[in-house]
């Protein structure tokens, strides 16, 4: 069956946004090939206007005239989603859902009349940019190639790492896919320090951010251990240490394991 669109994207929200962004603009496909199904005007007129693709708020529309759906909406929303369009999903679609603890046993169950190929796939808000991280694994039904069509889709974005084992993915969602939050919380508290030193809002901003990139820039181009990185900026009884003694007197390290571990557990229980 012959179809107008290779991609539906269904919830045009900011992580749909930068999947579209990274597949335009590494010219996986053509503009012409995408559509984005999304209830609210404000989001497809966006949608339209950045990257001149089609769009509607029928998801049937969507669903109907695309061979690739993209589940782009909440984790608590999905079922009523897929129940308005389930009778349309043919053996040849492949679904690809960024959804947050749903498996893909769970939205294989959505689709009854047929055995449907599943892609779980976890990305983050650095696709925007180029730079982003998903983990991707496939269901029952899905092939080799599936997995393969998942991955260029997301690699455009950035990187993507397979996982194999499908419990991995909710600790996946809470490293890379819930991460760059962490990252922000981070920096914002490094600009707030550093107001709190005496320097400008503008100062301390642009000190912070720059560090962090050049940070985890050398830990991807060095390929050493972040450990090893931090003792080559510590010397004893300096400035970095009394910074990290004081981070380990107040169990910094243990705080943000637990928080870390907080989100998978929270991506556990999203997919019961």
């Amino acid at each position: 069956m012959a179809t107008q669109y290779e991609i539906s994207v269904i919830g045009a929200g900011n992580a749909a946004e930068g999947i579209v962004h990274g597949i335009l603009r590494n010219s996986l496909l053509f503009a012409d090939r995408i559509i984005a199904s999304d209830p609210s005007e404000a989001r497809r007129k966006l949608f339209a206007d950045r990257f001149n693709i089609a769009t509607t708020a029928d998801n049937r529309e969507a669903v109907a005239d695309s061979d690739i759906v993209i589940l782009a909406v909440k984790p608590q929303q999905y079922q009523t989603v897929c129940g308005g369009f389930a009778d349309l999903v043919r053996a040849e679609h492949l679904i690809v859902s960024i959804m947050a603890g749903v498996s893909t046993a769970s939205i294989e169950r959505m689709f009854p009349g047929c055995s449907a190929r599943v892609i779980r796939a976890m990305p983050n808000l650095a696709s925007h940019v180029g730079a982003g991280m998903a983990g991707v694994c496939k269901g029952r039904h899905a092939q080799e190639v599936d997995l393969l069509r998942a991955q260029r889709i997301f690699e455009a974005g950035g990187r993507a790492m397979v996982i194999h084992d499908e419990a991995q993915m909710d600790a996946v969602t809470a490293m890379s896919g819930t991460g760059p939050a962490y990252f922000y919380y981070f920096v914002e508290a490094m600009t707030d320090a550093g107001e709190r030193a005496g320097l400008s809002r503008r100062q301390a901003d642009l000190l912070a951010k720059q560090t962090c990139l050049g940070a985890a820039r050398m830990m991807l181009e060095s390929g050493e251990p972040a450990n090893v990185l931090r003792d080559k900026v510590t010397s004893p009884g300096g400035t970095t240490q009394a910074a990290l003694d004081s981070m380990t007197h107040n169990k910094v390290y243990e705080h943000i394991c637990e928080a870390i571990l907080a989100a998978c557990r929270r991506s556990q229980e999203l997919g019961r």
